[in-house]
């Protein structure tokens, strides 16, 4: 089995870092998200739902790349239309 070394020195197989880093999952600027549109299940509160839809963007981009940051401004946005339409 092949091996290389990480910054720390020690020795780790390529086979599981290959396991951890899929190379064929490329990152998605705008993925759909896997959260439903509509309305909400009563008792989840307004971030909660802003939470899971922000979540939903790193998830469509297969847990990779991205920012936090821009993934919940984006959801606020998406949230706030969403609730405009309704």
């Amino acid at each position: 089995m092949a091996t290389k070394r990480n910054d720390a020195r020690s020795i780790i197989s390529t086979e599981s870092a290959a396991r951890r880093r899929p190379t064929h999952v490329k990152a998605a600027q705008h993925a759909e998200p896997a959260v439903p549109l509509g309305a909400a299940p009563a008792g989840i509160s307004e971030q909660d739902q802003i939470a899971k839809l922000a979540y939903s963007y790193w998830e469509a981009r297969g847990h990779q790349g991205g920012s936090p940051e821009e993934d919940w401004l984006r959801a606020e946005r998406e949230f706030h239309s969403r609730r405009e339409t309704l």
